[in-house]
């Protein structure tokens, strides 16, 4: 993939749900609320402290992670939809 994230930015994509429910009732399309967890892409280097301290990020490459409904923007990479979102908008990282 050609695309870097740049400072405490995060490239995510997001993780399908279930179709069905725990008691096997099927979800329709038009029913199902985007899913907010996903799987870290690429992070940029990290933010800046005011001495100019580079702070590394807490995710990579890999991570599944949890974070907030209307979080980040949503842009299309190699036909691809995926989200950026900064760091701090991440709220765990899952298992």
């Amino acid at each position: 993939m050609a695309f870097k994230p740049l400072h405490d930015r995060v490239l995510v994509r997001r993780v399908e749900s279930d179709e069905k429910t725990k008691g096997g009732l099927i979800i329709p399309d038009s029913a199902k609320e985007k899913p907010a967890e996903g799987e870290v892409i690429s992070t940029g280097e990290g933010a800046r402290k005011d001495s100019g301290e580079l702070i590394a990020p807490a995710v990579k490459a890999g991570d599944r992670v949890l974070f907030g409904k209307w979080s980040g923007t949503e842009v299309t990479v190699d036909g691809e939809e995926l989200l950026i979102m900064k760091e701090s908008d991440i709220l765990g990282i899952i298992g």
